[in-house]
C-alpha cells in the first residue's frame, strides 16, 4: 500500500524513487530480491521500483510458499 496514493494509483516516479532509496540504504536495485507469501504481492514492489527508474530488481516467484515447503531449507521462528 505504500506504493500507491489514496485513490489506488501509483505514486509519482519521483516519490517512489525517494521512498525506495530510503529502504535500499545505498544498495543497488540489482541486489534486491522481492518475495512475499506466494510471489504475487512482491510483483507490486518490483513494478514500483521499475516505474521509479530503479531497475534490475529480481523476483523470487516461489516466495515463502515454495521456500518453506522444502524442509531442508533454513527458517526460524521468533
Amino acid at each position: 500500500m505504500d506504493n500507491v496514493r489514496g485513490d489506488g494509483r501509483f505514486k509519482s516516479p519521483d516519490d517512489l524513487k525517494h521512498d525506495f532509496q530510503q529502504v535500499l540504504g545505498g544498495r543497488a536495485p540489482s541486489e534486491v530480491i522481492h518475495y512475499c507469501g506466494s510471489g504475487v504481492a512482491a510483483c507490486h514492489n518490483l513494478l514500483a521500483m521499475e516505474l521509479a527508474g530503479l531497475t534490475g530488481g529480481k523476483l523470487y516467484a516461489g516466495s515463502w510458499s515454495e521456500w518453506q515447503a522444502d524442509p531442508k531449507r533454513p527458517r526460524e521462528k521468533g
